[in-house]
């Protein structure tokens, strides 16, 4: 009994060692060099081992025939080769760096991106609320950035020589149709979002995704939050109005509210301004988001809604009496998106947005109302092949309905409704050179067009903190409303341009270096021959125009403790031959050289945080008809004198969550000149007269106290200010 026992031990001991096969080889990097630690091992087993000081590896294995060998480590891409196991010894592997390492090459021509997802913040949401002369105000932060003009009598965002409407705003990818406030002549307006509610925000000055369209000059991209941290109510006090906000989490979702309200009757009686109010602005407006988390993606609910109105006399030279004029406008937007990761590596986003707004205008004894419906769908796909290859298309469907009522006329406006297509790969070739290549084509039945559209964007990694890129796009817009609504009897084409950039960027230490030189071509703009676009106007796209420079920016928030400031500076040459320009001229919205810097430092002693910005601007161009009108060659001639703005804020923490803010612009008074109105007629000495346009007041002053009520008893609302 006991040798058949051993006989059987022995047979299986010989069977058990004799099935066993030895991997074994070397791995190096993409230089030759070894790698040590990497790990290699059989695919669904446990056999493996780690790569010893000099690269080498040895293990044996039970496994037989043909298996998926693996081997990995940190900072390089993953291997995996399917080897016979019994022949499989003495072997080569040579691993390739991964390219989503942090200090892998990014594409970032004409892009400035922030928050805690982008790779090199420029402008954080932090920013856009502690910048000294913003207010609170996203597109006063963007005013210093470079590539942008700060036009104080507007408000609106305007990019590297384009209009304001030739910027598009979206919110978590889809697009926001009526993104500012109400405004008239030479009021500035503000932008509907407060930056309360959002996580990250994306700037392009051109060259920007084809995943983008409708916009001839730039987009903002603005992206809520995913998930808050905790429950909490913000309150705050102000001298322009009140503020209340809360925040509620669940186990899977949350709910954020925020709503205000603003009437400037009370400051107006402390501080008067340069308008004639019959009723100051006042304005009721509130946001909100609802999230909820499933196993494999999210889905938001953005909602905002806004009410305002204002009543007053404005001034003009070409009527004895003041005009009144008594706006109403109403505007609610609704935004429902999903983003989440389907099978095999596919990762879906889609989304539908709905716009209302609404103008009830009286100008003297005649009523003026205006309403569009946009609404915008979107679908998109996206799949990472590889980390060297990633895919992604979709398509988008734009409906803008546009009415306008004035007085007893007939009504005027239009219907549009836009289909596109977009296909877009981002490849990296190595660690140090990658590219975005896409094309849209879109169609708009109101137009009666179809266009197509290639972008393309080059980075090139030259050293450990510092890259080149380089971007080209074709992009096209249809003219804006105060255009389309005349459609009926003219018929238009979408106005294009093409981005030439170059992009040099150093990140390093809270450390950003940004150098842009840029060159955008304009075809087929808008043109008419009469004083301003109206139901007689001849219209044509016979326009053209161009726009160059460059665009530098220095961020550093490390070289002196608690201090972070940033410089920009623009300088852009820029000419069009558009609307009734009797020639090519720069537009009367350009300033040749633009400087902002903006500081902000903690002082621990005195808890607060300081901070101070100082805009400064060439003179901009306008035209005088008393030298234009006989000499066509001096039309957009003059010069306003240099703009010059020096703002500060101070806040102070009278508690962990208690603040006390004050804030002032221009505080050295400086008489700001926007433009002139010149009188359509001349007097009986054969002279054009003219006024000044300037601000609303020489300076603005605001006190606000912010309290947070949280969980953690420590968050206050000094992101906020």
């Amino acid at each position: 009994m006991k040798t058949i026992f051993f006989t059987f031990t022995l047979y299986f001991f010989t069977t058990f060692v004799f099935s066993q096969s030895t991997i074994s080889g070397k791995v190096l990097d993409h230089k030759g060099k070894p790698v040590s630690g990497a790990n290699v091992y059989i695919d669904g087993t446990y056999d493996g081992t780690s790569s010893s000081e000099t690269g080498d590896f040895s293990f044996t294995t039970t496994s037989s025939g043909n298996q998926t060998l693996v081997v990995s480590f940190l900072i390089y891409e993953t291997f995996t080769t399917l080897i016979d196991v019994a022949k499989y010894q003495n072997q080569t592997i040579k691993l390739r760096e991964s390219v989503t390492a942090l200090d892998a090459v990014i594409v970032t021509a004409g892009t400035m991106e922030s928050g805690d997802k982008a790779r090199v913040s420029v402008l954080k949401p932090l920013d856009i609320v502690t910048t000294a002369g913003s207010a609170g105000n996203i597109i006063a932060a963007l005013q210093t950035l470079p590539g942008t003009n700060n036009v104080g009598e507007d408000g609106r965002l305007f990019v590297r020589g384009g209009e304001a409407d030739e910027t598009q705003t979206f919110v978590d990818g889809i697009r926001v149709a009526q993104p500012y406030g109400a405004a008239t002549n030479n009021l500035p307006t503000r932008g509907r979002f407060s930056p309360f509610l959002f996580s990250g925000i994306s700037f392009s000055t051109g060259g920007y995704s084809a995943e983008y369209g409708e916009a001839l000059s730039s987009v903002l991209l603005l992206n809520t939050i995913d998930e808050p941290d905790q429950n909490k109510t913000d309150i705050a006090f102000m001298t322009v109005g009140l503020g209340l906000g809360h925040t509620q989490k669940w186990k899977k979702s949350s709910l954020s509210v925020n709503t205000a309200y603003i009437d400037l009757a009370p400051y107006q009686v402390a501080v008067p301004q340069d308008v004639d109010w019959n009723k100051a602005f006042q304005s009721l407006s509130g946001e909100s988001v609802y999230r909820y988390n499933f196993n494999n993606g999210i889905f938001k609910l953005y909602a905002a809604f806004d009410a305002s109105r204002f009543d007053l006399n404005q001034e003009s030279i070409n009527t004895v009496a003041k005009t009144r004029i008594n706006l109403n406008n109403n505007n609610l937007y609704l935004n429902s998106s999903y983003k989440g990761n389907l099978w095999g590596n596919w990762q879906m986003t889609t989304g539908v947005s709905f716009g209302f707004g609404q103008n009830k205008i009286k100008i003297n004894s005649d009523d003026l109302e205006n309403t569009e419906n946009a609404a915008h769908l979107k679908f998109k796909l996206r799949k990472s092949f590889s980390d060297r290859f990633k895919l992604s298309f979709g398509t988008d469907y734009f409906v803008t309905q546009f009415e306008e009522q004035f007085a007893n006329f007939n009504s005027i406006g239009y219907n549009s409704n836009i289909a596109a297509f977009y296909t877009e790969a981002d490849i990296f070739f190595s660690k140090k050179l990658g590219a975005k290549v896409g094309v849209r084509l879109s169609n708009n039945d109101l137009l009666k067009e179809t266009a197509l559209s290639p972008r393309i964007s080059l980075a090139y990694k030259v050293a450990k903190f510092s890259q080149f890129s380089l971007a080209y796009g074709d992009f096209s817009q249809m003219p804006n409303v105060n255009y389309l609504k005349y459609s009926k009897d003219n018929r238009f084409e979408s106005e294009k341009a093409a981005h030439y950039i170059l992009n040099f960027q150093y990140s390093r230490n809270k450390k950003t270096f940004r150098a842009e030189g840029y060159y955008k071509s304009y075809d087929n703009l808008v043109k008419y021959d009469t004083e301003s676009a109206s139901l007689d106007s001849n219209f044509s796209n016979k326009g053209t125009g161009f726009a160059q420079g460059i665009d530098l920016f220095w961020r550093d928030g490390y070289t002196i403790k608690n201090l972070e400031y940033w410089l920009s500076y623009s300088f852009i040459d820029t000419e069009r031959d558009y609307k009734n320009f009797p020639k090519q001229a720069t537009p009367s919205f350009v300033a040749d050289h633009t400087i902002s810097f903006v500081t902000k430092y903690w002082i621990s002693d005195w808890k607060s945080q300081i901070g101070f910005t100082h805009n400064f601007s060439t003179g901009r161009p306008y035209n005088n008809p008393n030298e234009s009108i006989s000499d066509a060659t001096k039309f957009m001639n003059g010069k306003t004198k240099s703009f010059n703005n020096l703002s500060f804020n101070w806040a102070y923490l009278l508690s962990q969550q208690k603040i006390l803010y004050f804030s002032v612009s221009n505080v050295l008074g400086t008489q700001n000149v926007f433009g002139y109105e010149y009188a359509q007629n001349p007097d009986s000495n054969g002279v054009y007269n003219r006024r000044e346009i300037v601000p609303t007041a020489d300076r603005f002053f605001f006190v606000g106290f912010f309290w947070t009520i949280s969980d953690n008893k420590k968050d206050n609302q000094l992101n906020n200010l």
